[in-house]
């Protein structure tokens, strides 16, 4: 039961995103600025709340990231992630991809029944 409804979860939030960049992508600008008041917010809490469970420990041990036997020292890749996306994204080349693990899910179904 907890797989399907991670699948659920993790598809749910790969569809949020999708709409989002197709919105940013193309919305006019009233619309635009509409989504952008009430999406970038929500986004910024959730990085932070990410970020929050992320924060190095005493040690410098990512809590979340490390394990048992194995210890991660900070930055982990979550915050190399938000380093890279959110301060240095804006000097970096932008990439239009989205690096999505393929799960065989109905996203990816949906764009090889588009793709013929």
């Amino acid at each position: 039961m907890d797989e399907i409804l991670g699948q659920v979860l993790r598809s749910a939030v790969w569809e949020r995103l999708d709409m989002l960049t197709e919105l940013a992508n193309r919305a006019d600008a009233p619309s635009l600025l509409s989504v952008a008041r009430s999406e970038l917010p929500r986004l910024t809490e959730g990085w932070r709340a990410m970020l929050a469970a992320h924060e190095p420990d005493e040690r410098g041990n990512c809590p979340v990231c490390s394990g048992r036997w194995r210890q991660q020292k900070a930055p982990c890749s979550v915050w190399r992630a938000a380093y890279e996306h959110l301060v240095a994204g804006g000097l970096a080349p932008q990439h239009t991809a989205r690096r999505r693990p393929e799960s065989g899910g109905r996203r990816s179904r949906r764009l090889a029944a588009g793709a013929r």
